[in-house]
C-alpha cells in the first residue's frame, strides 16, 4: 500500500501516527536517547523510554516537546523523521502530506516550528490543526453544526478546553497542566510524606493503576519501591488510591478552573447547548478514574469520557485527511 498521507498526534508524552484506511499504526512515547560524546541519536520511542532514569552519563534522554510545543527543534525533527519512516515502511516512493496536532494556544512561531520540522523530516507538505478540533472530529462530534460542543482534551503536557460551533472555536483556554503535572505531584507527595524518591515512570504507573480524581470508599492499595532519602537505600512502601487523589488535587483544580473560565466566556445560546449535551473529555488524562464525576460535581455541567479517548486526536487527523478541502480553513501551513 502506497502511503501519501499521515496524521500525527504530536504529544508531550506520546506520539501517535494515523494512516487513512489503516488507522493508528504507531503509538510510542515522545522520547529520544542521544549519545553525548558523538551527538548521535541512539533510540527513539519505546526503546528510549525504557532508558529513562537508567542511563550512564554519556547517554541523555530527551522529551523534545514541552507543554505540547517544541522545546528542542533538532531532536523533534529526528523523532518525526523516525516516526514518518516507520509508518511508511518500505513504501517511501512519495513524500507524504502531514496533518499534525498543536495546542490551541500555540503562537505563530511555534506553529511554524512544527511545520518546518515536519518538512525537514521528509514531508511533502505539512498542515497543523488545533487539538480540540481534532479531538472533536475523532470523537464523532459534528463540528460544522450551529450547536455548541465543549471539548476538554487532557494530554500529557497541556489541557485544551474549547467550545466549538460552525467548525470554529468560539471560546477556549489552554493550560500547561495535564498528565505530566499529575505525575510530578505524585512524586512530590510521596517524597514529602514518606521521604521516598521515585522516578517519573513509577509515578505514571501509580497514576494509571490506582489514580482517582475523587476519594474512594474502598481504598485500593499498591506496593511501590523507591529510594529512602534518609538511609540512601531502596525501600518498599504501600500507598492507597485516596492518597493519590489528595496528591493530584492541585493540578485537577487548575484544570477545572480552565473549564470554568471557558464556560464563563461562552455565549448563552451555546451554553444552553452544552448544559443539554454535556462536555466531552478526550486525551490520555481523561482516562483518570472519576475525573468526569469531579468535573460534573464542580461545574454542574454533565461530562462524559469519549470512546477511545486517548486516540481521538489521532483519529481526528484521519477525518481531516479524508476531507482536506472541507477543513482547509481549520488548518495552518506556510509556503
Amino acid at each position: 500500500m502506497i502511503v501519501r498521507q499521515l496524521g500525527i498526534d504530536l504529544g508531550t508524552a506520546n506520539t501517535l501516527v494515523f494512516i487513512p484506511k489503516k488507522g493508528i499504526v504507531i503509538n510510542e512515547p515522545s522520547v529520544v536517547a542521544i549519545s553525548v560524546d558523538e551527538n548521535k541519536v541512539l533510540a527513539i520511542g519505546l526503546e528510549a523510554k525504557e532508558m529513562l532514569g537508567r542511563t550512564p552519563e554519556m547517554i541523555k534522554t530527551y522529551k523534545p516537546l514541552k507543554d505540547g510545543v517544541i522545546a528542542d527543534y533538532r531532536v523533534t525533527e529526528a523523532m518525526l523523521r523516525y516516526f514518518i519512516n516507520k509508518a511508511l515502511g518500505s513504501w517511501k516512493i512519495f513524500k507524504p502530506e502531514l496533518v499534525i496536532s498543536v495546542p490551541v494556544g500555540v503562537t505563530s512561531t511555534e506553529r511554524r516550528a512544527v511545520i518546518d520540522a515536519a518538512r525537514e523530516a521528509g514531508a511533502k507538505e505539512a498542515y497543523v490543526a488545533r487539538e480540540p478540533i481534532l479531538a472533536a472530529l475523532g470523537a464523532g462530534v459534528p463540528i460544522n453544526s450551529p450547536a455548541g460542543n465543549m471539548i476538554v482534551n487532557i494530554g500529557g503536557g497541556t489541557t485544551e478546553v474549547a467550545v466549538i460551533s460552525l467548525g470554529g472555536i468560539v471560546a477556549w483556554a489552554s493550560v500547561r497542566i495535564a498528565g505530566n503535572k499529575m505525575d510530578e505531584a505524585i512524586s512530590e507527595y510521596i517524597k514529602r510524606k514518606y521521604n521516598l524518591a521515585i522516578g517519573e515512570r513509577t509515578a505514571e504507573e501509580i497514576k494509571i493503576q490506582i489514580g482517582t480524581a475523587v476519594p474512594l470508599k474502598q481504598k485500593e492499595e499498591l506496593e511501590i519501591r523507591g529510594l529512602d532519602l534518609t538511609e540512601g537505600l531502596p525501600k518498599n512502601i504501600v500507598i492507597n488510591a485516596n492518597e493519590i487523589a489528595e496528591a493530584i488535587a492541585a493540578p485537577l483544580k487548575d484544570i477545572i478552573q480552565a473549564v470554568k473560565s471557558v464556560l464563563a466566556e461562552t455565549p448563552p445560546e451555546l451554553a444552553a447547548d452544552i448544559m443539554e449535551r454535556g462536555m466531552l473529555l478526550t486525551g490520555g488524562g481523561s482516562m483518570l478514574r472519576n475525573i468526569n464525576e469531579l468535573i460534573t460535581k464542580v461545574t454542574g455541567v454533565p461530562s462524559f469520557v469519549a470512546d477511545e479517548a486517548i486516540y481521538c486526536v489521532a483519529k481526528g487527523t484521519g477525518v481531516i485527511l479524508d476531507n482536506l478541502s472541507l477543513y482547509k480553513k481549520s488548518l495552518t501551513t506556510y509556503k
